[in-house]
Protein backbone atom coordinates (compact mmCIF):
# COMPACT_ATOMS: atom_id res chain seq x y z
CA UNK A 1 0.00 0.00 0.00
CA UNK A 2 1.09 3.33 -0.89
CA UNK A 3 2.24 5.44 1.74
CA UNK A 4 3.79 9.45 2.35
CA UNK A 5 7.36 10.16 1.92
CA UNK A 6 9.27 11.10 5.08
CA UNK A 7 8.76 14.80 3.36
CA UNK A 8 5.48 14.65 3.16
CA UNK A 9 4.76 13.47 6.72
CA UNK A 10 7.16 16.32 8.37
CA UNK A 11 5.52 18.73 5.83
CA UNK A 12 1.87 17.66 6.46
CA UNK A 13 2.47 17.77 10.19
CA UNK A 14 4.24 21.30 10.17
CA UNK A 15 0.76 22.35 8.74
CA UNK A 16 -1.38 20.76 11.20
CA UNK A 17 1.07 21.93 14.46
CA UNK A 18 0.02 25.22 12.93
CA UNK A 19 -3.84 24.74 12.96
CA UNK A 20 -3.71 23.24 16.54
CA UNK A 21 -1.05 26.20 18.00
CA UNK A 22 -3.79 28.21 16.63
CA UNK A 23 -6.24 27.34 19.51
CA UNK A 24 -3.43 26.86 22.20
CA UNK A 25 -2.52 23.16 21.35
CA UNK A 26 1.85 21.95 21.23
CA UNK A 27 1.07 18.99 19.20
CA UNK A 28 4.93 18.07 20.05
CA UNK A 29 3.87 18.02 23.90
CA UNK A 30 0.81 15.89 23.16
CA UNK A 31 2.98 13.32 20.97
CA UNK A 32 5.25 13.16 24.07
CA UNK A 33 2.31 12.19 26.23
CA UNK A 34 0.99 9.73 24.23
CA UNK A 35 4.24 8.10 24.39
CA UNK A 36 4.60 7.54 27.98
CA UNK A 37 0.46 5.56 28.31
CA UNK A 38 0.46 2.41 27.78
CA UNK A 39 -1.97 0.21 26.74
CA UNK A 40 -2.42 -3.43 28.17
CA UNK A 41 -3.01 -5.97 25.33
CA UNK A 42 -4.70 -8.95 26.15
CA UNK A 43 -3.33 -12.10 25.60
CA UNK A 44 -6.51 -14.37 24.65
CA UNK A 45 -7.02 -12.73 21.21
CA UNK A 46 -4.44 -14.46 20.20
CA UNK A 47 -6.12 -17.64 20.70
CA UNK A 48 -9.91 -17.34 20.99
CA UNK A 49 -9.34 -17.57 24.88
CA UNK A 50 -8.11 -21.08 24.99
CA UNK A 51 -4.79 -21.10 26.78
CA UNK A 52 -2.42 -24.10 27.00
CA UNK A 53 -3.62 -25.43 30.55
CA UNK A 54 -5.90 -28.21 28.21
CA UNK A 55 -6.07 -27.80 24.92
CA UNK A 56 -8.75 -29.85 24.72
CA UNK A 57 -11.39 -28.00 26.94
CA UNK A 58 -14.08 -25.61 25.44
CA UNK A 59 -14.49 -22.36 26.66
CA UNK A 60 -17.39 -22.40 29.39
CA UNK A 61 -18.51 -19.38 32.04
CA UNK A 62 -20.53 -17.47 28.61
CA UNK A 63 -17.59 -16.93 27.44
CA UNK A 64 -17.57 -17.28 23.25
CA UNK A 65 -15.23 -16.79 20.46
CA UNK A 66 -16.99 -16.68 16.89
CA UNK A 67 -15.45 -17.64 14.06
CA UNK A 68 -12.47 -20.08 12.92
CA UNK A 69 -10.19 -17.61 11.13
CA UNK A 70 -7.12 -20.00 10.30
CA UNK A 71 -3.21 -19.34 12.06
CA UNK A 72 -4.50 -19.67 15.72
CA UNK A 73 -1.84 -19.82 18.52
CA UNK A 74 -1.34 -23.38 20.03
CA UNK A 75 1.83 -22.63 22.00
CA UNK A 76 2.85 -19.96 24.09
CA UNK A 77 5.69 -19.60 21.74
CA UNK A 78 3.46 -19.29 19.15
CA UNK A 79 1.48 -16.95 21.01
CA UNK A 80 4.41 -14.73 21.58
CA UNK A 81 5.54 -14.76 18.21
CA UNK A 82 2.25 -13.19 17.09
CA UNK A 83 2.35 -10.50 19.94
CA UNK A 84 6.11 -9.75 18.97
CA UNK A 85 4.43 -8.98 15.35
CA UNK A 86 1.66 -6.83 16.83
CA UNK A 87 3.61 -5.07 19.12
CA UNK A 88 6.05 -4.12 16.11
CA UNK A 89 3.16 -2.06 14.11
CA UNK A 90 1.89 -0.37 17.14
CA UNK A 91 3.60 2.64 18.23
CA UNK A 92 4.47 3.47 22.25
CA UNK A 93 5.69 0.87 24.11
CA UNK A 94 3.03 -1.26 25.71
CA UNK A 95 1.71 -4.25 28.56
CA UNK A 96 0.49 -7.25 28.01
CA UNK A 97 -2.61 -8.78 30.09
CA UNK A 98 -2.30 -12.65 30.79
CA UNK A 99 -5.23 -15.24 32.03
CA UNK A 100 -4.06 -17.86 34.88
CA UNK A 101 -4.56 -20.88 32.01
CA UNK A 102 -1.93 -19.61 29.57
CA UNK A 103 0.55 -20.63 32.22
CA UNK A 104 4.29 -22.97 30.55
CA UNK A 105 3.87 -26.47 32.62
CA UNK A 106 5.62 -30.19 31.49
CA UNK A 107 2.48 -31.48 33.07
CA UNK A 108 -1.44 -30.23 34.27
CA UNK A 109 -1.10 -28.18 37.18
CA UNK A 110 -4.05 -27.19 38.96
CA UNK A 111 -5.00 -24.07 39.28
CA UNK A 112 -4.59 -24.30 43.15
CA UNK A 113 -1.03 -24.99 42.47
CA UNK A 114 0.13 -22.68 40.26
CA UNK A 115 2.95 -20.60 40.84
CA UNK A 116 5.48 -18.28 39.58
CA UNK A 117 7.63 -20.83 38.12
CA UNK A 118 4.93 -21.12 35.49
CA UNK A 119 4.96 -17.94 34.23
CA UNK A 120 8.89 -17.61 34.08
CA UNK A 121 8.93 -18.08 30.41
CA UNK A 122 6.21 -14.80 30.52
CA UNK A 123 8.76 -12.46 32.43
CA UNK A 124 11.65 -13.62 30.66
CA UNK A 125 10.22 -12.50 27.38
CA UNK A 126 8.53 -8.99 29.01
CA UNK A 127 12.11 -8.08 30.22
CA UNK A 128 13.86 -8.83 26.73
CA UNK A 129 11.25 -6.64 25.22
CA UNK A 130 10.32 -3.67 27.46
CA UNK A 131 6.13 -5.08 28.63
CA UNK A 132 4.45 -4.60 31.72
CA UNK A 133 2.29 -7.46 32.43
CA UNK A 134 -1.13 -7.83 33.92
CA UNK A 135 -3.02 -11.07 35.34
CA UNK A 136 -6.23 -12.50 35.57
CA UNK A 137 -7.38 -15.37 37.70
CA UNK A 138 -9.17 -17.67 35.59
CA UNK A 139 -12.08 -18.67 36.99
CA UNK A 140 -14.19 -20.06 33.98
CA UNK A 141 -13.40 -23.26 31.62
CA UNK A 142 -13.59 -26.03 34.39
CA UNK A 143 -15.20 -28.45 35.68
CA UNK A 144 -15.45 -26.66 38.95
CA UNK A 145 -17.06 -24.10 37.04
CA UNK A 146 -19.74 -25.69 34.81
CA UNK A 147 -23.15 -24.99 36.94
CA UNK A 148 -21.70 -21.09 36.43
CA UNK A 149 -20.91 -20.26 40.06
CA UNK A 150 -17.39 -20.06 41.54
CA UNK A 151 -16.23 -17.86 44.67
CA UNK A 152 -20.31 -17.04 45.07
CA UNK A 153 -21.05 -21.05 45.44
CA UNK A 154 -23.14 -22.24 47.77
CA UNK A 155 -20.70 -25.28 48.26
CA UNK A 156 -18.05 -24.42 50.98
CA UNK A 157 -15.50 -26.61 49.16
CA UNK A 158 -15.98 -25.25 45.53
CA UNK A 159 -15.97 -22.03 47.17
CA UNK A 160 -12.38 -22.50 48.35
CA UNK A 161 -11.22 -23.74 45.80
CA UNK A 162 -11.68 -20.73 43.57
CA UNK A 163 -10.34 -18.63 46.56
CA UNK A 164 -7.21 -20.52 46.55
CA UNK A 165 -6.96 -20.14 42.94
CA UNK A 166 -6.97 -16.21 43.20
CA UNK A 167 -4.47 -16.23 46.34
CA UNK A 168 -2.25 -17.87 44.29
CA UNK A 169 -2.71 -15.48 40.98
CA UNK A 170 -1.98 -12.26 43.66
CA UNK A 171 0.95 -14.07 44.41
CA UNK A 172 2.01 -14.26 40.90
CA UNK A 173 0.84 -10.54 40.23
CA UNK A 174 3.18 -9.17 42.62
CA UNK A 175 5.84 -11.49 41.57
CA UNK A 176 5.57 -9.87 37.55
CA UNK A 177 5.59 -6.64 39.67
CA UNK A 178 8.88 -7.34 41.55
CA UNK A 179 10.56 -8.49 38.46
CA UNK A 180 9.61 -6.32 36.03
CA UNK A 181 9.52 -3.11 38.00
CA UNK A 182 6.32 -1.97 37.20
CA UNK A 183 2.85 -3.30 39.37
CA UNK A 184 0.98 -5.98 37.86
CA UNK A 185 -2.90 -5.44 37.72
CA UNK A 186 -4.54 -8.60 39.10
CA UNK A 187 -8.16 -8.49 38.26
CA UNK A 188 -10.50 -10.74 39.07
CA UNK A 189 -13.86 -11.29 37.54
CA UNK A 190 -16.26 -14.20 37.57
CA UNK A 191 -19.01 -15.52 35.44
CA UNK A 192 -21.51 -16.36 38.73
CA UNK A 193 -25.28 -15.70 37.96
CA UNK A 194 -28.66 -17.18 37.05
CA UNK A 195 -30.15 -17.62 33.70
CA UNK A 196 -33.72 -17.12 34.99
CA UNK A 197 -34.77 -14.80 37.90
CA UNK A 198 -33.47 -16.02 41.35
CA UNK A 199 -35.41 -16.39 44.70
CA UNK A 200 -32.90 -15.48 46.83
CA UNK A 201 -30.26 -12.77 45.71
CA UNK A 202 -28.49 -11.69 48.82
CA UNK A 203 -27.18 -15.21 49.61
CA UNK A 204 -24.37 -15.28 46.39
CA UNK A 205 -23.41 -11.69 47.04
CA UNK A 206 -23.09 -12.28 50.24
CA UNK A 207 -20.89 -15.43 49.47
CA UNK A 208 -18.89 -13.67 47.36
CA UNK A 209 -17.70 -10.77 49.29
CA UNK A 210 -16.67 -13.24 52.04
CA UNK A 211 -14.41 -15.15 49.28
CA UNK A 212 -12.93 -11.75 48.20
CA UNK A 213 -12.31 -10.89 51.65
CA UNK A 214 -10.43 -14.14 52.11
CA UNK A 215 -8.60 -13.54 48.93
CA UNK A 216 -7.30 -10.05 50.18
CA UNK A 217 -6.59 -10.66 53.80
CA UNK A 218 -2.80 -10.82 53.10
CA UNK A 219 -1.82 -7.05 52.40
CA UNK A 220 0.55 -6.98 49.30
CA UNK A 221 2.78 -4.04 48.33
CA UNK A 222 1.09 -1.83 45.67
CA UNK A 223 4.43 -1.12 43.86
CA UNK A 224 4.09 -5.03 42.92
CA UNK A 225 0.34 -5.76 42.47
CA UNK A 226 -2.52 -3.49 42.32
CA UNK A 227 -6.25 -5.54 43.05
CA UNK A 228 -8.92 -5.09 40.68
CA UNK A 229 -12.69 -6.23 40.86
CA UNK A 230 -14.87 -6.17 37.86
CA UNK A 231 -18.45 -6.01 36.91
CA UNK A 232 -21.13 -7.12 34.29
CA UNK A 233 -24.53 -6.71 33.77
CA UNK A 234 -25.53 -9.69 31.99
CA UNK A 235 -23.75 -12.85 30.19
CA UNK A 236 -25.25 -15.92 28.39
CA UNK A 237 -26.07 -18.35 31.37
CA UNK A 238 -26.69 -15.31 33.57
CA UNK A 239 -29.30 -13.14 31.69
CA UNK A 240 -31.26 -12.59 34.68
CA UNK A 241 -28.87 -12.23 37.92
CA UNK A 242 -25.52 -11.64 38.00
CA UNK A 243 -23.79 -12.02 41.49
CA UNK A 244 -21.40 -9.48 40.95
CA UNK A 245 -23.11 -6.37 39.34
CA UNK A 246 -21.55 -2.80 38.95
CA UNK A 247 -23.06 -1.36 42.26
CA UNK A 248 -21.39 -4.76 44.48
CA UNK A 249 -18.59 -4.37 43.02
CA UNK A 250 -18.49 -0.46 43.36
CA UNK A 251 -19.24 -0.79 47.25
CA UNK A 252 -16.82 -3.25 47.52
CA UNK A 253 -13.59 -1.39 45.57
CA UNK A 254 -14.25 1.67 47.78
CA UNK A 255 -14.95 0.03 51.01
CA UNK A 256 -11.64 -2.37 50.48
CA UNK A 257 -9.54 0.18 48.68
CA UNK A 258 -9.27 -1.88 44.82
CA UNK A 259 -9.71 -0.82 41.89
CA UNK A 260 -12.34 -0.78 40.13
CA UNK A 261 -12.56 -2.15 36.59
CA UNK A 262 -14.88 -0.69 34.19
CA UNK A 263 -15.49 -2.81 31.10
CA UNK A 264 -17.04 -1.28 28.27
CA UNK A 265 -19.45 -4.28 26.98
CA UNK A 266 -20.74 -5.28 30.64
CA UNK A 267 -23.19 -2.78 30.76
CA UNK A 268 -26.70 -1.86 29.07
CA UNK A 269 -26.29 -1.61 25.37
CA UNK A 270 -27.05 2.08 25.21
CA UNK A 271 -25.03 2.66 28.63
CA UNK A 272 -21.45 4.20 28.40
CA UNK A 273 -18.75 3.93 31.03
CA UNK A 274 -17.62 7.70 30.03
CA UNK A 275 -19.88 8.99 32.13
CA UNK A 276 -18.74 7.06 35.38
CA UNK A 277 -14.89 7.82 35.33
CA UNK A 278 -15.03 11.04 37.19
CA UNK A 279 -17.65 9.75 39.40
CA UNK A 280 -16.04 6.52 40.44
CA UNK A 281 -12.60 8.45 41.21
CA UNK A 282 -14.18 10.84 43.56
CA UNK A 283 -14.25 7.42 45.73
CA UNK A 284 -11.34 5.46 44.40
CA UNK A 285 -7.92 6.37 43.86
CA UNK A 286 -7.69 4.03 40.53
CA UNK A 287 -9.41 2.65 37.84
CA UNK A 288 -9.20 -0.48 35.40
CA UNK A 289 -10.56 0.15 32.09
CA UNK A 290 -11.22 -3.26 29.51
CA UNK A 291 -11.85 -1.44 26.16
CA UNK A 292 -14.29 -3.74 24.16
CA UNK A 293 -16.86 -3.05 21.60
CA UNK A 294 -19.83 -4.67 22.53
CA UNK A 295 -23.03 -4.98 19.49
CA UNK A 296 -26.21 -5.32 21.23
CA UNK A 297 -24.40 -7.45 23.95
CA UNK A 298 -21.08 -8.12 25.17
CA UNK A 299 -19.74 -9.62 22.52
CA UNK A 300 -16.62 -8.06 22.75
CA UNK A 301 -15.66 -6.64 18.91
CA UNK A 302 -12.68 -5.45 18.30
CA UNK A 303 -12.39 -1.76 19.23
CA UNK A 304 -13.34 0.67 16.57
CA UNK A 305 -12.76 4.87 17.17
CA UNK A 306 -16.51 5.32 17.99
CA UNK A 307 -18.47 8.05 19.97
CA UNK A 308 -18.03 5.91 22.94
CA UNK A 309 -14.06 5.17 22.55
CA UNK A 310 -13.70 8.78 22.38
CA UNK A 311 -15.80 10.03 24.54
CA UNK A 312 -13.97 7.30 27.31
CA UNK A 313 -10.59 8.49 26.35
CA UNK A 314 -11.86 12.31 26.42
CA UNK A 315 -13.01 11.79 29.91
CA UNK A 316 -9.58 10.35 31.18
CA UNK A 317 -7.54 13.33 29.22
CA UNK A 318 -10.10 15.98 30.63
CA UNK A 319 -10.47 14.72 34.23
CA UNK A 320 -6.32 14.67 34.36
CA UNK A 321 -6.71 11.02 35.08
CA UNK A 322 -4.22 9.88 32.88
CA UNK A 323 -1.69 8.72 35.95
CA UNK A 324 -5.03 7.18 37.90
CA UNK A 325 -6.91 5.01 35.01
CA UNK A 326 -4.99 1.84 33.51
CA UNK A 327 -6.34 0.80 30.18
CA UNK A 328 -6.40 -2.26 28.69
CA UNK A 329 -7.76 -4.36 25.87
CA UNK A 330 -10.75 -6.71 26.16
CA UNK A 331 -11.87 -8.19 22.54
CA UNK A 332 -11.61 -11.69 20.62
CA UNK A 333 -12.51 -12.24 17.22
CA UNK A 334 -11.70 -15.23 15.75
CA UNK A 335 -13.22 -14.54 12.33
CA UNK A 336 -10.45 -12.29 10.84
CA UNK A 337 -6.75 -12.44 11.36
CA UNK A 338 -5.94 -12.39 15.04
CA UNK A 339 -2.99 -9.58 14.64
CA UNK A 340 -4.59 -7.43 13.12
CA UNK A 341 -7.53 -7.44 15.31
CA UNK A 342 -4.72 -6.88 18.12
CA UNK A 343 -2.93 -3.90 16.00
CA UNK A 344 -6.45 -2.69 14.55
CA UNK A 345 -8.07 -2.24 18.43
CA UNK A 346 -4.86 -0.80 20.06
CA UNK A 347 -4.48 1.88 16.88
CA UNK A 348 -7.79 2.72 17.49
CA UNK A 349 -7.56 3.04 21.42
CA UNK A 350 -4.23 5.72 20.57
CA UNK A 351 -5.76 7.39 18.19
CA UNK A 352 -8.59 8.31 20.24
CA UNK A 353 -6.27 8.83 23.32
CA UNK A 354 -4.42 11.06 20.58
CA UNK A 355 -7.54 13.00 20.01
CA UNK A 356 -8.14 14.04 23.26
CA UNK A 357 -5.09 15.32 24.37
CA UNK A 358 -5.29 17.60 21.07
CA UNK A 359 -8.09 19.46 22.72
CA UNK A 360 -7.54 22.41 24.10
CA UNK A 361 -8.94 21.92 27.51
CA UNK A 362 -7.98 25.23 29.13
CA UNK A 363 -9.83 27.30 26.62
CA UNK A 364 -12.55 25.26 26.52
CA UNK A 365 -12.84 25.11 30.61
CA UNK A 366 -12.83 29.08 30.25
CA UNK A 367 -15.22 28.88 28.05
CA UNK A 368 -17.71 26.81 30.16
CA UNK A 369 -16.59 28.37 33.34
CA UNK A 370 -17.52 32.31 31.75
CA UNK A 371 -21.20 30.50 30.93
CA UNK A 372 -19.95 30.83 27.44
CA UNK A 373 -21.70 27.73 26.38
CA UNK A 374 -22.69 28.30 22.88
CA UNK A 375 -18.13 29.31 21.88
CA UNK A 376 -17.56 26.24 23.82
CA UNK A 377 -20.20 23.81 21.79
CA UNK A 378 -18.31 25.67 18.26
CA UNK A 379 -14.92 25.02 19.60
CA UNK A 380 -15.74 21.32 20.30
CA UNK A 381 -17.51 20.84 16.78
CA UNK A 382 -14.66 22.98 15.29
CA UNK A 383 -11.73 20.56 16.69
CA UNK A 384 -13.40 17.51 14.58
CA UNK A 385 -12.13 19.16 11.32
CA UNK A 386 -8.70 19.69 12.68
CA UNK A 387 -5.96 17.74 10.84
CA UNK A 388 -5.77 15.10 12.92
CA UNK A 389 -4.73 12.47 10.81
CA UNK A 390 -1.28 14.20 10.04
CA UNK A 391 -0.12 14.06 13.53
CA UNK A 392 -0.87 10.68 14.25
CA UNK A 393 0.97 9.87 11.15
CA UNK A 394 4.01 11.59 12.13
CA UNK A 395 3.37 9.91 15.66
CA UNK A 396 3.54 6.26 13.79
CA UNK A 397 6.34 7.64 11.73
CA UNK A 398 8.33 8.99 14.90
CA UNK A 399 8.31 5.30 16.49
CA UNK A 400 8.98 3.38 12.99
CA UNK A 401 5.85 1.79 12.97
CA UNK A 402 3.94 1.57 9.20
CA UNK A 403 1.56 4.73 8.81
CA UNK A 404 -1.91 4.70 7.38
CA UNK A 405 -3.20 0.72 6.66
CA UNK A 406 0.12 0.07 5.40
CA UNK A 407 0.64 -2.29 8.61
CA UNK A 408 -1.63 -4.85 6.58
CA UNK A 409 1.13 -5.59 4.22
CA UNK A 410 3.45 -7.26 7.07
CA UNK A 411 0.56 -8.92 8.61
CA UNK A 412 -0.43 -10.56 5.04
CA UNK A 413 3.50 -11.55 4.63
CA UNK A 414 3.59 -13.15 8.21
CA UNK A 415 0.55 -14.82 7.61
CA UNK A 416 1.71 -16.10 4.59
CA UNK A 417 5.04 -17.35 6.20
CA UNK A 418 4.15 -18.31 9.85
CA UNK A 419 0.09 -18.34 10.45
CA UNK A 420 -0.59 -20.45 7.41
CA UNK A 421 2.10 -23.37 8.02
CA UNK A 422 0.31 -23.78 11.50
CA UNK A 423 -2.49 -26.79 11.83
Amino acid sequence: MMTPSDAQLQQAYQLAKERYAAIGVDTDVALAQLSTIPISLHCWQGDDVGGFEDPNRGLGGGLMATGNYPGKAHTADELRSDLDMAYGLIPGQHRLNLHAIYLEAPHKVERTDIRPEHFAGWVDWAKANGHGLDFNPTLFSHPLADDGFTLSHADPGIRQFWIDHCIATRQIGAYFGRELGTACVTNIWIPDGYKDTPADRLAPRERLKSALDAILTEKLNPQHNLDAVESKLFGIGSESYVVGSHEFYLGYAITNRTLLCLDSGHFHPTETIADKISSTLLYLDELLLHVSRGVRWDSDHVVTWNDELGAIMQEIVRGDFLKRVHIGLDFFDASINRIAAWVIGTRNALRALLAALLEPRLLLRSYEHDGNFATRLALMEEIKGLPFGAVWDFYCHQHNVPVGVAFMDDIAAYEKMILAQRR
